[in-house]
């Protein structure tokens, strides 16, 4: 089954065309990333109008990478949510046009769903799955006892680890995007500074603004008291406490829930070189769970994972029709 996938929810406008879930037969991405760091983060007005210039030339390009028309797509996948709802909007309006255009089905594919079976793309996902997202928008760890099943079993009450790395790398001038800023920075540096420990209510839940603020009350006390700190040793100390709040909580489940045989992680903070690390040394602790983490390509958004997912959407018998429109918020169930 060849499946053409679109994404647009937030600042990549993308598109790829995937065969039976495993064979990637193209994908081109164009970022914005070069526009939005002249304002220290996404303007998704900004955005929309950047996927409306590029959508019709990677849909154009992605069909002749991989030497098809759309007379040979069986299926068209697009993102309907969550992200930017201008964003959105541009990818559904695409998706649509293309589907009634050539009489192809409609597949509407949540983003989350999505990072998580980006990694089919590695391996056959071993059910009962938990799945750790993490991205600019979203810190979710989801209970999966079979394919197209998703249960949250606990999830950031406020930011989401991506957005706390953004502003981090904001108050120690680092510039945008901050994740991989801040993850370069920290390899030179040692977790000697005390930083709060996130807290939170449920059991599962994560944390991440107060040590946010903890590293801004920290740059402030230093300045105060004429201190110098160190800036790699700075960095690695978040992101040893940010990243430590996510795998003990990680920890927790896997004890919890002995039925889980495969652990998978998805979304932009997933090419974090210490989060990867740290999800090798689980592997030693938990010898009768798969671990897997996508290629670094897939880990930021792209389309080849709507495509994924969308293959797996049909399967399921999931359609969309004229009626389909974008949800910002639109809720993994």
């Amino acid at each position: 089954m060849i499946v053409l996938g679109i994404e647009s929810s937030c600042d990549e406008t993308a598109v790829a065309v995937v065969k039976d879930r495993k064979e990637v037969l193209s994908s081109v991405v164009a970022s914005q990333i070069d526009v939005h760091k002249e304002f220290g983060g996404v303007v998704p007005e900004v955005a929309s109008r950047i996927h409306v210039e590029n959508i019709s030339y990677l849909i154009e390009d992605a069909l002749k990478q991989a030497h098809l028309t759309m007379n040979d797509i069986d299926a068209v996948a697009v993102t309907k949510g969550p992200g930017l709802i201008g964003c959105l909007h541009v990818g559904v309006q695409a998706a649509k046009t293309l589907a009634f255009a050539f009489h192809k089905p409609l597949v509407p594919v949540h983003h989350i769903a999505a990072h998580i079976y980006a990694n089919e793309l590695v391996t056959d996902l071993h059910y009962p799955v938990l799945a750790l997202v993490v991205s600019g928008g979203h810190t979710q760890l989801i209970y999966m006892k079979e394919e197209s099943s998703f249960e949250i079993l606990g999830q950031t009450q406020d930011d989401a680890i991506g957005e706390a790395f953004d502003k981090v790398a904001r108050v120690m001038d680092l510039g945008y995007p901050g994740g991989p800023k801040i993850d370069k920075l920290a390899k030179q540096g040692k977790n000697i500074y005390p930083l709060p420990k996130p807290k939170a209510k449920g059991k599962y839940d994560m944390s991440f603004s107060g040590l946010k603020s903890g590293v801004l009350q920290f740059t402030k006390r230093c300045a105060r008291n004429h201190e110098t700190y160190n800036d790699a040793d700075l960095a690695c100390s978040f992101q040893e406490t940010a990243l430590n709040e996510i795998f003990d909580k990680i920890r927790l489940i896997l004890d919890d829930y002995p039925d889980i045989r495969h652990f998978v992680v998805g979304g932009g903070v997933s090419a974090n070189s210490r989060l990867r690390e740290k999800v090798e040394e689980l592997k030693d602790e938990y010898p009768d769970v798969t671990f897997t983490v996508p290629p670094m390509a897939c880990c930021t958004d792209n389309a080849t994972m709507i495509a994924v997912a969308g293959t797996i959407a049909y399967e399921h018998g999931v359609r969309g029709d004229a009626s389909l429109t974008a949800d910002s918020s639109w809720e993994i169930q």
